[in-house]
């Protein structure tokens, strides 16, 4: 038996795949084809429709790297057309399995009306149904010749991911302009065959549904006359029509199935690719809606939609007539899919208020969900923000890729570090791009942990990234698949109507608590290090820009609050935190862009705030502190001066010296100011640092310790960093030199030069500060290290069961144990501006001003003491996809915390990254606002965005226990609300002169909006 279901199997496929697939186009005529190579960048179609054009024939070479090639085609569909089903098939000499990443072209009528994109698996563009013969068609083809860096499989560096080393040498093969009769009839007999072939693979042996359909199939083929495949498909399809009407059984699993496009806003191409990627998957979405009624597209990320709004009007009026119709549905509420660990918690919190408000203001829909498939790994801070913003739902998918343990859990309650819950999908179908393949259907029921307690899962479908999005083939299984024996159901629905389904019947859904980890691409915590720095700098000096603008518009008449500036600047810091941007694994075309972003913003930003601190007034030299804590320490003058200085949290102080609490001496390679006592070895470790205060030892061992690994993953070397890099290393320890550098009361500072490896060299300052814990390491490094990872490693004296990290408004503890698989994965973590490790009674922070990714080890030493090291990642040197990232020149700042708490990490971490500000002024008004009580933390101050000029404040309880305190204004107050995180009131805020008695629970983030009495 098992012989004989072979031969049909067999049989099937032959006759399938050679002579129905080839039988789908009737008849062809070619186009007369010319061509117009644009010169440089792309050009707008105005320009391009005025080039000159040369004739183009079939089988020619076309397209350098990047390139833009137009093509004018004209033909004349024949009368013997008429009747029939005619649509243009154009093959750009597409490659490879992928459909997105390589050739794409948008298909312009002359006027310059968008029609739709060709793509890999989506290469017609309908012209008449039916056709009377006779019609002229002429188009102008937008074709991009976009190198696939895919191609070697991430195997081997390669040129192509930068415009100015690809080379010009043609990649595509031009194949076919046609036009051509689709034979609907065979048409549908192929995707009748493709469904049917699919689902009978995937049945059991024994199953007599398998055994049923292989013999119609094998009885339909008997039916096909081999001289007329056209001719005989109608009753080829009638022999199958009772295998396919066949009802799927009442308990069988339903996919709801929801068009997407799931398109990276960087990646293995430049924004301004991406920006014409969307407007071809775009275009062709709308004229998929206009042929399948009952079709629903989910498409998230507002950027996205701004661009096609700028730049294609006619498919920006498109998308909003498909809105209306409910066939197109903006999801997501972010301004991009943004990284899931590394924004910090304002930026987080903007990525979803520039979101929703862009949805809510072009197409009158709030979005209900949070629709993040592709990032790797997700903070606990998001069900908070998430529920703050309006959101009832969360769904992701790329845990599936975990390396090590599999997720537990398809549709539960996701729980924050505040307690508060999302309801949350992962979809079992392991993709976002699903085709609704029999392997897909299969997998996703077998996949299904919540069989029993529910029924339903979320299967995204349509090819991304270039790919075209939804097609009609997709559509064609979707309705097959509709109800089908042997196999899932699938259903089109808009993904709010799915959450509502699965909320409805699975209410008591488990509970995960905390982050999800990705077990998987660990790497993009450290990788591409100035992308890095440059959103971590941004973050804060848009909060320099926003606390000092509303400080001068309160109390600088004539100044104007920047409004515009302010929201073009965060939208543009939010866009490099998408997925593949700021994490550091895309080509480097994009990093290239975005340190030059980064710098323009910086400063743009910093004149901003410059320019507010002038409207105070001249005069005397004032310290501005951006910080939410009052701080005392020492500054450096504009001539480079230090001035040891008090100033108040969010506010500023004359720049007058005051009494430091004991001054910094220098011996030898020993530093001392009354707190910590700091000594280096010969080779420039830290061989101690004593805390005077408590009367002990920090390190365990060779403190600042730089250990160079070798850091080839087994694959996807920009994303990963694998267990075994720790099992070779070289350690750092020849100094070039160690040299005093700074021996004065208030500052001591010791610099350490080494150089290493293939000629690279580090330049690190340790420095001690009069009235501080805080042992700073300034450093300076020339990479030229390849397939190497950088760490710093401080062992320390203290027995900590878990580490600390601080995350977006608040911190995760994780284990430094590694008793089971899931706290073994977790060999590389990501943390914001600290981490703190602590015993009972004493504990030590890390802290940094632009660094995420570290570890956390233990082990016990032959004296019996518990030794917990940090190790910090500070650069690494992948060459897949980007051969130079991370090479040349890197400057950052981390610092040890002896004797720290929460608290003082808390306060140290705002500190390094919001370095105290000089400049003239007049002004000295009262802080906009100022925090009482313990955890109180301010995270941003703002003008209202509706312009009325009332003042909001984000803050947070940043210990992770409770607050009792008071938010006092230095503007008469004349009452408060609490709001969501898009300003809209939630609840009338108690007040108390111009005071504001604020309770939170632990890690609450609450939003005050706080009118200014005129």
């Amino acid at each position: 038996m098992h012989d004989e279901r072979r031969r049909i199997e067999e049989r099937v496929e032959r006759l399938h795949n050679q002579r129905i697939k080839p039988a789908v186009y009737a008849a062809t005529v070619p186009f007369e084809v010319a061509a117009w190579q644009a010169p440089g960048e792309p050009v707008p179609f105005a320009e391009a429709a005025a080039a000159p054009y040369e004739p183009f024939a079939m089988d020619t070479p076309w397209g350098p790297p990047w390139g833009t090639t137009w093509f004018r085609m004209h033909g004349q569909v024949p009368a013997e057309f008429a009747g029939r089903r005619v649509e243009a098939v154009i093959d750009l000499g597409f490659t490879g399995d992928w459909p997105g990443n390589q050739a794409e072209a948008l298909v312009h009528l002359t006027d310059g009306t968008p029609l739709k994109a060709v793509n890999p698996l989506n290469q017609y563009v309908p012209i008449a149904n039916p056709a009377t013969g006779g019609e002229v068609i002429d188009y102008l083809v937008e074709a991009a010749s976009n190198p696939d860096i895919l191609a070697n499989e991430f195997t081997a560096p390669t040129p192509l991911g930068d415009v100015r080393t690809a080379g010009d040498r043609p990649l595509y093969t031009f194949r076919r302009a046609d036009l051509a009769v689709l034979d609907e009839e065979v048409w549908h007999l192929d995707l009748d065959l493709q469904v049917l072939r699919e689902l009978m693979r995937e049945l059991g042996e024994h199953d007599p549904r398998r055994h049923e359909i292989t013999h119609a199939l094998d009885r339909a083929m008997d039916l096909l006359d081999l001289d007329d495949i056209a001719g005989s498909a109608s009753a080829v399809r009638e022999s199958l029509r009772p295998v396919l009407a066949k009802p799927a059984h009442a308990s069988a699993h339903i996919l709801s199935g929801v068009g997407h496009a799931h398109i990276d806003s960087a990646w293995l191409w430049p924004i301004r690719e991406t920006k014409r990627k969307t407007s071809r998957t775009f275009s062709n979405v709308t004229a998929l809606a206009d042929e399948y009624e009952e079709f629903v597209f989910a498409c998230s990320q507002a950027q996205q939609y701004e661009w096609v709004r700028d730049n294609y009007p006619h498919v920006w009026e498109r998308i909003k007539k498909s809105v209306v119709k409910g066939q197109w549905a903006p999801v997501g509420g972010m301004w991009v899919e943004a990284d899931g660990n590394l924004p910090g918690g304002e930026a987080l919190a903007r990525q979803l208020v520039h979101g929703k408000r862009f949805f809510m203001d072009h197409f009158g829909i709030e979005t209900k969900g949070v629709w993040l498939p592709d990032s790797f790994g997700y903070t606990a801070a998001y069900p908070q923000l998430a529920k703050l913003a309006g959101n009832d739902w969360f769904l992701t998918q790329k845990i599936s890729w975990n390396q090590t343990n599999t997720f537990p859990h398809h549709t539960f309650w996701w729980e924050g570090i505040d307690g508060t819950r999302i309801f949350t999908h992962f979809p079992p179908i392991d993709t976002y791009n699903a085709r609704f393949s029999g392997e897909e259907m299969s997998r996703a029921v077998r996949n299904y942990a919540e069989k029993g307690g529910a029924t339903r899962s979320l299967a995204p479908f349509g090819w991304g990234d270039g790919g075209g999005g939804p097609t009609r083939e997709i559509m064609e299984r979707a309705r097959r698949l509709k109800d089908l024996e042997g196999s899932a159901k699938v259903e089109i629905e808009h993904p709010d109507a799915f959450f509502a389904k699965a909320r409805a019947e699975y209410p008591n859904a488990p509970v995960w608590v905390g982050e999800l980890y990705l077990e998987l691409h660990r790497a993009t915590y450290t990788t591409q290090a100035r992308t890095k720095q440059g959103n971590r700098r941004s973050e804060h000096l848009l909060r320099e820009a926003e606390l000092w603008a509303t400080t001068a518009a309160l109390h600088a008449p004539g100044y104007t609050y920047p409004y515009e500036k302010l929201d073009r600047l965060w939208k543009t810091v939010l866009l490099h935190q998408f997925h593949d941007i700021l994490p550091g694994s895309s080509i480097a075309w994009v990093h290239r862009e975005a340190e030059a972003e980064y710098a323009r913003v910086a400063e743009e930003l910093t004149a901003l705030t410059g320019e507010a601190i002038a409207a105070l007034g001249a005069g005397a030299p004032r310290v501005f502190n951006t910080s939410p804590r009052d701080r005392a320490e020492v500054v450096r003058t504009s001539e480079g001066a230090p001035v040891y200085v008090r100033v108040p949290a969010n506010g500023s102080a004359p720049l007058t010296p005051a009494e430091p609490p004991h001054p910094v001496t220098v011996s030898g390679r020993c530093m001392e100011n009354g707190i910590v006592r700091v000594q280096l070895a010969e080779d420039g470790t830290l061989s101690s640092v004593f805390d005077l205060r408590a009367n002990r030892e920090v390190l365990a061992g060779q403190g600042n310790l730089l250990r160079l690994h070798t850091d080839l993953p087994n694959y996807w070397d920009a994303w990963d960093i694998d267990k075994h890099y720790r099992n070779r290393y070289t350690d750092l320890l020849e100094a070039d030199s160690v040299t005093v550098v700074e021996d004065t009361p208030l500052v001591g500072a010791i610099r350490v030069v080494r150089s290493f490896g293939k000629g690279s060299r580090i330049t690190q300052t340790i420095t001690v500060r009069a009235g501080s814990a805080r042992v700073d390491v300034e450093t300076d490094i020339d990479w030229h290290e390849t397939e190497k990872i950088l760490k710093a490693g401080f062992p320390v004296d203290v027995r900590a069961a878990h580490s600390s990290a601080e995350i977006q408004f608040g911190h995760v503890q994780r284990p430094t144990h590694t008793n089971t698989t899931w706290e073994s994965a977790r060999f590389e973590v990501s943390g914001h501006r600290w981490v703190h490790i602590a015993e009972p009674g004493y504990g030590v922070a890390v802290i940094n001003d632009s660094t995420y990714g570290h570890d956390v080890t233990r082990t016990v030493r032959e004296d019996g003491g518990t030794t917990t090291t940090v190790g910090l990642s500070l650069v690494r040197a992948p060459r897949i996809p980007d051969p130079e990232a991370d090479q040349g020149r890197h400057r950052f700042t981390y610092a040890l915390l002896p004797g720290a708490s929460i608290e003082d990490a808390v306060a140290e971490g705002y500190a390094l990254n919001l370095p105290l500000r000089v400049a003239d002024s007049a002004g000295g008004p009262e802080p906009v606002v100022s925090a009482e009580g313990e955890g109180v933390t301010v995270e941003a101050v703002k003008l209202a965005d509706d312009g009325s000029g009332d003042v909001v404040v984000r803050l947070y309880e940043s210990r992770g226990g409770r607050a009792d305190g008071l938010l006092r204004t230095g503007f008469p107050l004349a009452g408060a609300e609490v709001t969501d995180l898009l300003e809209r009131p939630l609840e009338q805020a108690e007040t108390d002169g111009n005071a504001v008695p604020v309770t939170l629970r632990p890690f609450e983030v609450r939003t005050l909006r706080l009118a200014v009495a005129r």
